[in-house]
């Protein structure tokens, strides 16, 4: 029989579903290639999700699997590798059980099987929903210490060098914060800012003042907040922007339904059957005063995203640059079903495509008139990162991964050239790079003086991890080191890069 044509033959979702079944607690040494230059002294951290099963139990979607922290230790021109899973109540839950226990974004619990039918009956009307504590997306600095992060009002602080998870943090109780963004904004001197929605207020700013004193969680404050425009259906976020005056939220027509978050009390079921898609409407943008608490409220034609790339102020008007989708469907294309039937589905390719754009606001426009959204480059990117030194200020070049599937590459990396459109790429034959983070130089001059590292995966040797260390210029080649895992090395989502102190300035 002959074999079906692949639409996306160059592309493997796959790798998204690997497993890593042996921790590597003890640095582990690489190859190295080249040189690593003097200046780069310190750690690199990533998150993801490192199981694709527990059991028989498959999960069901790329948020889903166990949290699995990287770590690669950069020093003396030399690299090692670790990593380790996030030990958090789901994690113990469902190793001690060795099925999937608890519902997942996309995956729902498996039932148990020691449960009578009464047991069932009685939950029903029990009212609780037993909600994920897998801090499974991101990493973040909270004062000097380092934090896991999702969506969920939960974290969980990690040893940035044994990997050990050390304790859980729930933002206070009197914020009633049921979600918040996995993509907080840390500020030069230390304090922290995020997004949740609040079941008092809405879409509320929290304030996590850095005061030295390790409590940063304790004395957390809404400084800011603003109703969402449908009551019952408020937006999904993930990342949201900052300038010098604002804090600036995203109001995509992509919902969270209040109504089937309840219907999950009684009929259990993953956190993405609440998501509804309203694509007749327009997308709203929010600025919320840094200073006074003022909010105004403008409109732009509909587009979806996941991830902000920098906002600032020039002119007198607000630039918000983001990776925009067409519509909802890149949440849907993270579902294993979607990822198996991919290779045979031709609407895949325009489910995962986004584009650089740019909305820009002027400040002295009526409020809700709408502005414009211009693109930025034609190329598909996501996982933007960005000199963080430039961030909330005007920029002019941006990082990240290519997200066309319908292209002749397996993944590339990618540098945008804001202001012209103009981009440069890096690609090798069946490789997978990680969101590319930016280093800079200590004694730059230019805002892409610097290097950019990736953890990059290989197609066809899943036991194989590299850290490459390209020059942020140009994105050539300085040096990459290669790591020969004992499992599986599992993709990874956002990171966090913590310099040697020793090493700065």
């Amino acid at each position: 029989m002959e074999e079906e044509k692949k639409l996306y033959p160059n592309y493997d979702m796959g790798i998204w579903f690997r497993t890593c079944e042996q921790e590597i607690t003890e640095p582990l040494k690489g190859k190295l290639t080249a040189t690593i230059p003097s200046w780069v002294q310190g750690t690199l951290l990533r998150n993801g999700p490192g199981c694709k099963k527990i059991g028989d139990c498959q999960y069901q979607h790329m948020f889903d699997g166990m949290a699995i922290i990287h770590r690669f230790a950069v020093k003396d021109g030399q690299a090692t590798y670790q990593c380790k899973f996030l030990e958090s109540d789901v994690y113990k839950k469902n190793t001690a059980a060795n099925r999937i226990v608890v519902t997942e974004f996309g995956t729902q619990a498996v039932p148990d099987p020691c449960r009578t039918i009464f047991d069932k009956i009685s939950s029903m009307f029990n009212f609780t929903i037993e909600q994920t504590d897998n801090t499974v997306v991101s990493v973040y600095p909270f004062g000097d210490q380092i934090y896991a992060m999702t969506e969920v009002p939960v974290l969980y602080q990690v040893d940035p060098k044994s990997l050990e998870t050390l304790e859980k943090k729930r933002l206070p109780e009197p914020l009633m914060i049921v979600f918040h963004t996995a993509h907080p904004h840390v500020m030069p001197n230390g304090d922290v800012y995020n997004v949740g929605l609040s079941t008092a207020k809405g879409y509320v700013v929290v304030k996590f003042t850095n005061n030295g004193k390790g409590n940063m969680f304790e004395t957390a404050e809404i400084v800011g907040s603003v109703k969402p425009r449908w009551k019952l259906n408020p937006a999904y976020m993930h990342s949201f922007g900052i300038t010098e005056n604002y804090f600036v939220i995203i109001e995509q027509p992509l919902c969270v339904s209040l109504v089937n978050m309840m219907r999950r009390y009684i009929i259990s079921g993953p956190f993405s059957t609440t998501l509804v898609s309203y694509p007749e409407y327009e997308t709203k943008v929010i600025l919320i005063h840094r200073e006074t608490g003022e909010t105004t409220q403008y409109t732009t034609d509909t587009l979806y995203f996941m991830h902000i790339i920098n906002s600032f102020e020039q002119d007198g008007k607000v630039m918000l640059d983001l990776c925009s989708y067409k519509d909802g469907k890149v949440l849907d294309a993270m579902h294993l079903d979607a990822i198996k039937s991919m290779q045979s589905n031709p609407d895949y390719g325009q489910w995962v495509q986004s584009r650089p754009k740019r909305i820009i606001i002027p400040l002295d426009a009526p409020p809700m008139s709408k502005v414009e959204a211009k693109l930025l480059a034609d190329i598909g990117i996501e996982a933007p990162r960005i000199n963080y030194e430039f961030n909330g200020r005007p920029y002019k070049y941006c990082y990240g991964i290519g997200s066309d599937v319908d292209t002749g590459y397996s993944g590339i990396l990618i540098k945008v050239n804001t202001e012209t459109g103009k981009f440069i790429i890096w690609h090798e034959p069946h490789t997978y790079p990680s969101e590319p983070i930016f280093i800079p130089h200590p004694d730059a001059k230019d805002e892409d003086d610097g290097v950019v590292l990736s953890a990059v995966l290989w197609g066809k040797d899943d036991h194989k991890v590299t850290l490459l260390v390209l020059n942020a210029k140009n994105l050539e080649e300085i040096a990459r080191v290669d790591f020969v895992t004992p499992s599986q090395a599992p993709r990874c989502f956002h990171g966090w890069y913590l310099p040697d102190q020793s090493s700065v300035k």
